[in-house]
């Protein structure tokens, strides 16, 4: 441990008023050894998905693993798997990037509303895309059905980083490589696309496990997965060993992503010094291929956005007014909001601890403790899901399928983007001004609350957002994990649908759309706001 969580003035009571000298660091609301503890409850908790993977391939013996794991059905997802992630990844890379080329860096007309229409799609969960695709062409399915509805789903996550890091980079190097005589297409590939290589490896992961996690987009088409695989052995044998061997191997497989992601972000160095302001860049003129650029742009927005849009209102509209009888729609709204609700103001809270390491007392030690929050969060929701129903039901038989059991869960899987989020209003907020109402006589508990706590609120409350839109969609955990008689909008949803109650669906679908867009629309801003636009 280094000397940021040892050094002398840390281990002073915590309800002692002495003076902050200069150069010392404020002193914690709890102590510095209570946060290190909270954090290393939470990174243990955190771990529990991991552990549960692990302890499950260890009982079931290494012979019986062997036999589960090395025979043809485990094969055939893993070839499904495989092939979906190399056919969607690199399309989502071409639009991705493309469609953020064509707003940032040409006279594209109507260039700030096209930026806002290709990040839209990212507002509908992909397994009412996928509704809504089946209902345009019912006889969808197999796997370029699925490469299908996943790019259009996706191509956001690649779009949005490419877009913010384009209007960062400098211009000067590329007119540099224009002077040296090369054109814009050489230009382009070996000078801006190269300083790509952060956001587009970033977005080729996260697109990447999206496709490892998503059950509802795919199970609709009948295009197995190893997490549709999983739904289905679980729900015939209930948490037998051949799911659970199946989940580790997913969980390998979400392993080898983050570790290809690490090794693909090389050690090139992509932050602009010297003297001066940036320029802007230089849009280049389409000319000819304005028409085709709008033309290509319409039609991916329409089929990704306007498609899914125009289906759920077209079955809303064949439903009448039948779909929105208050005592169906009603009890899914408010439990999913009371659920978003707790789910966001529990993460919120658990995150602070963390976070307050992070920035305030910065070491290895506080570093591998934010790790494990990643590790876990990248893990599918059936894979925590299982965790929390095998250790539930061994350890603590009491608290299986209970409120507090489903929004463990959420904790869990949203958990970093809570963290970000507060971890970054930690860093704008001056640790002087603590040190300084901690000088004048208050103590760090009253101090934290009045000075820290009110500067962090705006960044904490935008990561408390991001939670709770993130629990209205989320399906396959909610499925294992929710009490009987629970009803959420994407149960509810996906119960409708699955009974082929397409109208009934309708209204579901349309309200996660809706209280999906703030989210899509606040990731947006973001984005901008990180590249100073």
């Amino acid at each position: 441990m280094t000397t940021d969580l040892s050094a002398p003035n840390v281990s002073q009571s915590p309800g002692s008023t002495t003076t902050a000298g200069k150069g010392k660091r404020p002193r914690p609301p709890f102590g510095v050894s209570t946060v290190s503890l909270l954090a290393v409850l939470i990174a243990l908790f955190s771990l529990m998905p991991l552990g549960y993977v692990i302890f499950m391939t260890a009982a079931t013996g290494w012979d019986t693993a062997v036999e589960l794991i090395v025979r043809p059905r485990v094969g055939e997802l893993l070839l499904n798997t495989i092939m979906l992630m190399v056919l969607t990844v690199p399309l989502c890379l071409i639009l991705g990037v493309g469609g953020a080329w064509l707003v940032e860096r040409t006279k594209l007309r109507g260039n700030r509303w096209w930026a806002v229409a290709l990040a839209a799609p990212l507002a509908i969960p992909a397994f009412v895309n996928s509704y809504a695709w089946v209902s345009a062409v019912p006889s969808l399915q197999g796997i370029w059905s699925g490469v299908l509805i996943a790019t259009l789903s996706y191509f956001p996550l690649v779009y949005i980083p490419a877009a913010a890091t384009l209007g960062r980079l400098d211009p000067a190097i590329e007119q540099s490589a224009a002077s040296l005589g090369l054109g814009p297409w050489a230009a382009f590939f070996r000078v801006v696309l190269p300083q790509l290589r952060i956001a587009m490896t970033g977005g080729a992961l996260l697109v990447a496990l999206h496709l490892l996690a998503e059950y509802g987009a795919f199970a609709m088409i009948r295009f197995d997965t190893f997490t549709t695989a999983i739904m289905v052995q679980f729900q015939s044998t209930f948490n037998g060993a051949a799911g659970n061997m199946l989940a580790s191997v997913l969980v390998f497989l979400c392993l080898l992503l983050l570790l290809a992601e690490v090794k693909s972000r090389g050690t090139a160095r992509y932050a602009r010094i010297g003297s001066g302001a940036q320029a802007k860049a230089i849009r280049v003129h389409l000319r000819g291929y304005q028409a085709p650029a709008q033309l290509a742009l319409l039609t991916l927005t329409t089929l990704a956005f306007g498609l899914p849009v125009w289906f759920v209102l077209r079955w809303l509209v064949a439903g009448g007014t039948e779909v929105w009888a208050a005592d169906e729609f009603m009890p899914a709204l408010l439990q999913t909001l009371l659920y978003g609700a707790v789910g966001a103001a529990v993460t919120t809270i658990v995150a602070f601890p963390m976070a307050y390491l992070a920035v305030r007392h910065p070491s290895w030690f506080s570093k591998m403790l934010e790790l494990s929050n990643y590790v876990t969060s990248s893990l599918p929701g059936i894979v925590v899901g299982l965790a929390f129903v095998t250790v539930s039901i061994r350890a603590v038989p009491g608290i299986y399928q209970t409120a507090g059991v489903l929004v463990a869960a959420y904790v869990l899987l949203f958990l970093p983007r809570a963290l970000v989020n507060i971890r970054s209003g930690l860093a704008q907020a001056p640790k002087e001004l603590d040190e300084a109402a901690q000088s004048l006589g208050k103590a760090p508990l009253v101090s934290f609350f009045r000075v820290t706590l009110r500067l962090t609120a705006p960044a904490a409350a935008g990561g408390a957002a991001l939670v709770f839109l993130a629990i209205v969609n989320e399906l396959t955990a909610t499925l294992l994990l929710s009490p009987n008689g629970t009803r959420t909008l994407a149960t509810e949803f996906w119960s409708k649908s699955s009974e082929i109650d397409y109208s009934g669906a309708a209204p579901y679908a349309l309200l996660m759309i809706v209280l999906s867009a703030p989210m899509t629309y606040l990731l947006f801003q973001q984005s901008k706001k990180v590249a100073g636009q």
